[in-house]
Formats: structure tokens, sequence, C-alpha cells
């Protein structure tokens, strides 16, 4: 029996550290702010296993019967959490209803389980020895779950499947407890015919687990979804409709095929007209292969360098026929070398040096992408640029996040580089910022646009850098590592206008 309990610990703690995680993963995913998310939900959690620690004082008689109900409670609760966190997002106008309704239960539930664990083992182990190993196991097993999480289950099962997993494992730990603890044939009898029915249920919704997540994806996107993925670094989603093609990360828009024509023409040129003979081009982020497109216009680039994050990112739209058909096969053009790494590490480990940089990194949303718009990354891309080298970045909205906006512009002055802000308008966006500079002296546009553009020329080349009021400076602090100010100003801002 001892031994038993133990080992149920490490089991139902991997459980419960999950059910956690995946609450959190789910509600930044659909909500986004990632540490806001994550925050709430860990606190909330934990407050409420406070609540079901208290709570366990009144179960008082028939203490491993009620034990196993719990752990059948938890894993069927817990087991279809995701599945109805995702159905309920398209169908209620408050998810935060669900979502803590279901964060509270499973803490609830999750609380009780030491208490009666300890209660359960006291008349067989000495108080020390009892407390130690409980909670020496209950860590280890959180330990375990952490790890595995983001490694294995998260991208290779998705959300859902995960969810369903370890309800699963926290019924079938229910299950093996009727048959090596000590329990009446009544309880064992019922315990059992639960547990059955229980994994029964959790079996099934672990087989259709592909119809619920496409269904759930359904009432998230009006249109079809041609293509979904959950990566080791995020959500991949392609839609269509029509002629149209729409990618989403995350559950955040970052191209429609019917105008993305203008943000990467504005993210592109200004910065390779603005270098006299661009040879050696760098692309951080944009895995899509549209930046890379634009630049492969110029006869006079020689090598373009393409560092993405996800391999799965820069696989799809190499190989998918219908991306592409929109990227013109850029990423397999014989100048372009793809690396699947981390900007901020990749610069630090790089030697080269590069005529004109391209920044199209998503919004800075969370800190572990805002890092990337600081001025410890800046400072980190100067070293490999020359005199004559120019950047340009994606800033977010001047309009609808017009600090967040200005606040790149004061980072990349901070370290060291002249600036000229540019923006566009893109129907599927609205007004869309970027952030132009170079080491030396910033000067102006050759005339030689390369023939077949959709939208920039000299006309436009000009009105990009012109505001109006509604969209001009702000005083800004710069963004740091060990303040992350662009974050706080991009959740303020966004928040805003979403609400």
């Amino acid at each position: 029996m001892q031994r038993a309990l133990l080992i149920s610990v490490l089991i139902l703690s991997s459980c419960g550290l999950v059910y956690e995680l995946l609450a959190g993963t789910v509600a930044s995913y659909l909500l986004g702010e990632t540490v806001t998310q994550f925050s709430l939900v860990i606190g909330v959690y934990l407050f409420s296993m406070g609540i079901g620690s208290w709570l366990s004082r009144y179960l008082i008689e028939d203490l491993i019967p009620k034990f196993l109900d719990v752990e059948l409670a938890l894993g069927l609760l817990g087991g279809f959490s995701a599945a109805i966190l995702f159905l309920s997002f398209g169908q209620t106008r408050i998810f935060q209803i669900p979502l803590f309704t279901i964060v509270v239960a499973v803490g609830t539930l999750v609380g009780m389980e030491i208490p009666l664990l300890l209660r359960i083992l006291k008349n067989k182990l000495g108080f020390r020895d009892m407390v130690s190993k409980v909670l020496s196991l209950d860590y280890a097993g959180a330990l375990l779950a952490s790890l595995a999480f983001p490694i294995f289950f998260a991208p290779k099962l998705g959300m859902v499947r995960t969810s369903f997993f370890f309800g699963l494992l926290n019924a079938g730990t229910a299950l093996w407890g009727t048959f090596v603890l000590p329990l009446s044939e009544k309880h064992k009898n019922l315990l059992r015919a639960k547990s059955a029915l229980v994994l029964t249920l959790l079996g099934l919704g672990f087989a259709f687990s592909e119809m619920i997540t496409y269904y759930s994806e359904e009432n998230l996107f009006s249109d079809e979804i041609i293509y979904s993925k959950q990566t080791n670094f995020q959500k991949i989603i392609v839609t269509r409709y029509k002629s149209e093609l729409r990618l989403f990360l995350n559950g955040h828009l970052q191209f429609s095929s019917r105008d993305e024509y203008r943000y990467h023409e504005t993210l592109a040129h200004p910065a390779l007209l603005s270098h006299p003979n661009p040879k050696r081009v760098l692309v951080l982020g944009g895995g899509d292969g549209l930046a890379v497109r634009e630049i492969l216009k110029y006869p006079s680039v020689e090598s373009i360098t393409l560092v993405d994050l996800d391999p799965e990112m820069t696989r799809i739209f190499s190989e998918q026929p219908v991306l592409t058909e929109i990227n013109g096969s850029s990423l397999k053009n014989p100048k372009v070398k793809v690396q699947n790494a981390d900007a901020f590490l990749w610069l630090e480990e790089s030697s080269s040096v590069f005529d004109v940089v391209l920044i199209d990194f998503p919004d800075p949303s969370n800190f572990s992408i805002g890092k990337l718009y600081s001025t410890a990354f800046y400072r980190s891309l100067k070293r490999r640029l020359n005199e004559f080298s120019v950047v340009e970045i994606q800033s977010t909205s001047p309009l609808f996040a017009r600090m967040s906006f200005w606040c790149v512009e004061a980072t990349l002055k901070e370290s060291g580089f002249n600036t000229r802000a540019l923006h566009v308008y893109v129907p599927s966006f609205g007004e869309w910022g970027f952030i132009l500079g170079s080491v030396g002296k910033l000067g102006g546009y050759r005339k030689d646009l390369p023939a077949g553009l959709k939208f920039l020329n000299e006309t436009e080349l000009k009105s990009i850098s012109e505001f109006p009021q509604d969209m001009s400076r702000v005083p800004t602090e710069p963004n740091r590592l060990d303040n992350q100010s662009l974050v706080r100003y991009y959740d303020q801002e966004w928040n805003r206008i979403l609400d």
C-alpha cells in the first residue's frame, strides 16, 4: 500500500502540473499577453489548491475511497479541460468565465491530494519520513511534467490530445489503486465501475481529439483551415477563402495574400534602396519567405541569410505548393541560406557582416519576443554591420500602438543608430509601421526601384515617412532587457483597442 501511494504521488503531481500548464498555454494562445495569462492562471491555481487543502479536513471517514474519487474527478475534468476551453472560446464573449472555473475546480481537487495522502500514510510512516517522501516525489513529478510538456507533449500531441492523455493517466492511476489499496468489496466494485466510465469517456475524447481540435479551430477562424500544426515554438494555421490565404501564428494574423505586398514592399525596399550596392542581406524572422521574395528582385544581391526559429515554418513555405506560389519559391533560391535558430544567440555567434538587415519578428506581445526589440539585441546586431549598412524593423502600428512604435525607434537610437520612421496602410492590419536605421548617415533612396512592384513608387517612398498628427512622435523609454518597457506599452495599448 505504501509503495503504491508513493508511486501515485509521482504520477498525480505530473498530471496536476500539466493541467496548470495547459490552462496557461491555451489562455495565452487565445487571449495573447503570455505573461499576464500565465501569472493569473498560476496565481488562481495555487490559491485554489489552498482551498482544496482546507476542504480536505472535512473528509473524515473512508479516506482511500475518497482519495480515489478525487483522482477520478480530477482525471475527468483535467482531461476534458483543453477541449472545453477551445470549444467555449468561440461560444462565449467572456472566455475568462470557463477558463477560471476550470482552473479553480482543477486546483481545488489537486489541493486535496497531498493532505489526503498524508492522512492515509500517517500510520504507515513516521511524520518526518512521510512528509519528506511525499513532498520529494511531488516535486519530482512536477519536474518531469515541466520538462516533458514543452519538449514532447505540446508539439507532438497538441493541447487537446495531451489533456486527454493525462486525464487517462490520472484515471488509470485511480483504477490501479482499486487493485493495490485496501478497500471493501462494496467500495472496490463501485470505484472500478466509476473508473471504467471515466476511462471510456476520456478514451473517446482522445480518439476524437483531432475532430475536436478541428471543430474548435473552425469556430475560431471563419475561413477554411488548410494547414494546422502545433510546433515546438508556436501554433501555425493557414486559412483560405476563395483565392485569399491567411497565416496565423498563435492566433494572430501575420499576413493576408490579398494585401501582404504592401507590407513586404515597405519592409524591404526602403532599406535596400538606402544602400548604395546591397550584396549581403540578413533577414531575421520572416520564415514565410515573402521578404526574401522582395530582396531577390535586386540583381546586386549575392547572398541572403534567413534566420527563423521554427523549422516547420520555413519547411512549409519551402514545400507546400499553395504557399510557394505566394513567395515565388524564394526559400529554394540558391542565393538563400536558411538557418533555424534563435536570432539573439545566432547574432552573438555569427562573425558575418551584412549590408542590409530586415527584421520581421512578431509583435512584442511577451518578454521572450520583447528581448528581440531591446538595446542589447540592437547592439549585438550593430557588430554585424559596417558603416554603410542599413536595417529595417517591423514595429507594430503607429496608430493603434503609438507609444510602442516610437519606443522601437527610441531603442534603436539609444543603441547608436540614425533612424527614420515609416508607415503604410495595410487593409488586413490597418496602419502599420517600420523603423529604418543605419550606423552612418541615413541618406535618400536610390532611384532604381525594381520592376513589378504593386505599391511602392517614388511618390509613395516620400509619403510613407510623413506622419499625421495622431501618429506623430511621443516620448518613450528605450526598451532594455531589465525593464522591457516595450512589452508594457504594447500590452496597455492593444488591450485598450481590443476591449
